[in-house]
């Protein structure tokens, strides 16, 4: 068991090595060379180039003057792997094996950048590099509770400590009442990250209330929204912040046990928990008597099977205790009874990184960030497309037009923004003219949206918002658990309509029975997958209208994304009767026509509509631009 006063001492021995990192310490001699380790970068190959890094570093004998340190996510994934050298701060990305010995022989040996690796943002024109945070990239986020990812170790304690961690737990359990604690989280005005953005205080505050006895606390770490990785990436670039923040929260309402339940699809994370955790007991951070003050506190973990409806709190508390993962009806809810029928708090995985800090840093400096009713950061994860595929953490109340033009660097290849989805298969769309929206919970609600739990995926004219609709409820089709009505028959219902209006089927009185079926499933299903899963639909019918009755009345798909409404048509007067599209067509739906040839051409292939199957072969073989989507 370590005393507050050995807490201290491990702080003071490692902060050396975060100051090199944080820009404490310029002119130091050593040198960290800091290599992301989060799921994006680590499928890209960045464990071997950790392991080839630290073989050429002591291959040239600098062992003792360069740390190699594996991290968590930087954050600008579009670049991987990515590889930071400190105390410069020089960033470079895309790194490969074959570069590894360069960076080593110039940069660690010599001194000397390797400019072409360099994020071009970063390289000045006099051969030096800028701080990240004046890229486009970093320059607006406020990182509070990614503040640890791609700056410590995640399997080392001491590197935690070393960022005041477990401080917070120590001044909590040694200087403050359990009410103390709650009262300062409903300062703070700190909301869900998951998705509802309900009071975390409040309910914390519902919890402490209940009669003495067994209580648990929950971390919903399910996190299942397609193109969401939030929740992922703090757990795998800062595990003991999690488990610092439950232990408060045991503390605030009077637990004793904690559960971590989490996505068995993520194995980095889940092996960043196990190490943690194991480390966190060993140092008495967790157990009994923490801190000698006579509280205990553990966490168990818990791997959930990928059931997207497993995110919802009573279906999570129910697999956990063992059964098959289906929401309860509430109320009672978890509060007053949860996991075993005991009063439960759950929160998820960015809401309780949230928590040392306020604890910390105090309410009034969270609530100086963000909006009135919305304060603090959100983090997104931001997809779809963009130059700059990544996480990001703003400040509440940052527009949607900062995220996607300055933050996000733009829509590639000169498309135009149409639309961003937020919230996953619980959200909807926004518009490219609701772009100046200031994100917080009160406006994304108010236009239709949600925050959900923070995936951010972003779409160009290229898209078509009927198709988009329909994806996501064949998502939400697959993972209904099936036990309510509404849910179960509603949203197969309406994903039948919509796939009668791609296949050019559909007529306008479908607009109605969707609109109309939409609002029943809302206000009848059992639980949020259910009520809110009509939310893609009812966001591109407000917004988007126009596309329905495209694919309705005028039997196309305005994007060209819908096949049945498809058709591809040869050009004569830019076709050169090369062949190509006749050898790349797997159906033999191209033939050459009786037409004369052009000067410098032959005559001018066409294509039989009755046998194309639009697979898109010989658009993308023709080079001379004559085949297009009609």
């Amino acid at each position: 068991m370590k005393t507050l006063a050995e807490l201290a001492a491990i702080k003071e021995a490692t902060a050396g090595d975060l100051a090199i990192r944080t820009g404490g310490a310029q002119n130091s001699e050593e040198k960290h060379v800091l290599i992301c380790g989060g799921t994006g970068c680590t499928s890209s190959g960045s464990p071997a180039l950790r392991e080839a890094m630290i073989e050429e570093i002591n291959a040239v004998g600098l062992a003792d003057k360069v740390k190699v340190v594996q991290t968590g996510c930087f954050g600008l994934c579009a670049l991987g792997p990515i590889v930071i050298v400190y105390p410069e701060g020089t960033f470079y990305s895309r790194i490969e094996l074959k570069d590894v010995k360069e960076i080593v022989d110039e940069h660690l040996l010599n001194g000397h950048i390797v400019k072409r690796l360099v994020y071009k943002e970063t390289l000045k024109e006099d051969g030096t590099v800028s701080a990240l945070n004046s890229t486009r990239f970093y320059a607006k986020q406020n990182r509070v509770a990614l503040r640890n990812c791609g700056v410590i170790d995640p399997e080392n304690i001491n590197e935690y400590i070393a960022g005041d961690g477990y401080k917070a737990l120590g001044k909590v359990l040694t200087e403050m009442k359990p009410q103390e604690v709650i009262d300062i989280i409903l300062e703070s005005g700190l909301r869900g990250r998951g998705g509802g953005g309900f009071p975390t205080g409040r309910k914390w505050q519902f919890a402490a209330a209940q009669p003495a006895g067994k209580k648990y606390v929950v971390c919903n770490a399910d996190e299942g929204d397609p193109g969401a990785f939030m929740d992922r990436s703090i757990l795998e670039g800062d595990p003991h912040a999690v488990f610092e923040a439950m232990a408060i929260a045991g503390y605030a309402i009077g637990a004793d046990e904690g559960y971590i339940y989490v996505r068995a699809e993520y194995p980095i994370a889940v092996h960043r928990l196990q190490v943690a955790l194991k480390q966190a007991r060993e140092n008495g951070m967790l157990g009994k008597d923490i801190f000698g003050t006579g509280f205990n506190f553990d966490i168990q973990l818990r791997l959930g099977a990928g059931a997207f409806v497993c995110g919802e709190e009573t279906a999570l508390l129910t697999s956990i205790e063992g059964n098959r993962g289906e929401p309860r009806p509430r109320p009672p809810f978890p509060a007053v009874k949860g996991l075993f029928g005991k009063p439960t708090i759950i929160n998820n995985v960015e809401t309780y990184a949230n928590i040392p800090q306020i604890i910390l840093k105090g309410a009034k400096w969270f609530t100086s960030m963000g909006t009135e009713k919305s304060k603090g950061t959100k983090v997104f994860a931001l997809g779809g497309k963009i130059e700059n595929t990544g996480l990001v953490e703003i400040p509440m109340g940052t527009t949607l037009r900062e995220v996607v033009e300055e933050i996000g660097g733009g829509i590639p290849n000169g498309k135009k923004f149409k639309a961003a989805q937020t919230g996953g298969p619980s959200g909807g769309c926004i518009p490219a003219d609701l772009i100046d929206t200031p994100i917080d919970y009160d406006n994304l609600i108010s236009i239709g949206s949600m925050m959900g739990s923070g995936g951010l995926i972003v779409m160009d004219e290229d898209n078509c918002m009927v198709d988009i609709a329909k994806f996501f409820l064949e998502f939400t089709v697959d993972e209904s658990c099936g036990k309510c009505t509404p849910c179960r028959v509603g949203v197969p219902k309406l994903l039948e309509i919509l796939e009668k209006i791609t296949s050019g089927n559909g007529e306008l009185e479908d607009l109605d029975r969707l609109e109309e079926l939409a609002n029943y499933i809302k206000s009848a299903s059992l639980c949020g997958l259910g009520q809110t899963a009509p939310n893609p639909i009812l966001s591109t019918l407000r917004y988007f209208k126009d596309e329905y009755i495209a694919h309705i009345v005028d039997k196309k798909c305005p994007a060209g994304v819908c096949k049945n409404l498809m058709q591809y048509t040869i050009a004569p007067e830019n076709c050169f009767g090369c062949g190509m599209c006749v050898r790349a067509c797997p159906v033999g739906a191209i033939t050459q026509t009786d037409l004369a040839p052009t000067k410098g051409k032959k005559s001018p292939y066409a294509i039989d509509a009755s046998k194309c199957i639009k697979c898109g072969a010989c658009i993308s073989t023709c080079k001379f631009n004559a085949i297009y989507k009609a």
